[in-house]
């Protein structure tokens, strides 16, 4: 008897440890950018990154992701957005092995696979940009609620294009997590993608 009473002690001690821990591992995460969990929409996407291959969110579920849509003829927020998470890679350190940034481009008409392969590049080797036709573009612009309009220039066949400037974030199970704030600097991204990278 007095056998039994240990075990079960012992079992209910365990058992209430785990608990324990049940409640540390749960602890709620604190963001310093847009939470974004349970949005009904920014799903998925189907395009092709600039090494030709095709993707959708699925083939980075493990990693976190960070999802900007822009042009590489953007003389401003693009270019800005970009060197900004290129240095949050680098804050990340080793973690950033375990981030995936791609670059979704709104201007299909100009940004083809190669210019993509040029440009993305060149901000951190592990980023990705991806593209569609004008039909695949609109309809995960569609998806993600961003806006985007192209505006004619001065020159005929010149124009520019007008975007939303936030960036998603998907956590490591492909659910979209944040929006994040365009010219913020690296320290609240850095801070978040931590929080989902624990």
């Amino acid at each position: 008897m007095k056998k039994l009473f240990a075990v079960s002690a012992l079992a209910l001690s365990m058992a209430l440890g785990l608990a324990g821990c049940d409640k540390l591992a749960s602890k709620p995460v604190s963001f310093q950018n847009t939470d974004v969990t349970g949005l009904q929409y920014a799903q998925d996407f189907a395009l092709t990154d600039h090494t030709g291959k095709a993707r959708t969110l699925a083939d980075f579920k493990g990693k976190v992701v960070v999802m900007f849509f822009g042009y590489t003829q953007c003389p401003d927020v693009c270019p800005t957005t970009m060197a900004e998470l290129a240095g949050v890679m680098k804050e990340l350190g080793p973690l950033a092995d375990q981030v995936q940034v791609l670059f979704v481009t709104v201007d299909p008409e100009r940004d083809t696979q190669a210019l993509l392969a040029q440009y993305v590049p060149t901000f951190d080797q592990r980023f990705l940009g991806l593209y569609g036709d004008a039909a695949a573009t609109a309809k995960v612009a569609k998806e993600f609620k961003v806006f985007y309009a192209k505006v004619p220039g001065k020159e005929p066949g010149s124009y520019s294009m007008d975007h939303t400037a936030g960036s998603y974030v998907f956590d490591k199970r492909g659910k979209v997590r944040l929006f994040l704030r365009h010219g913020q600097g690296a320290a609240p991204i850095v801070h978040d993608l931590k929080q989902l990278l624990n």
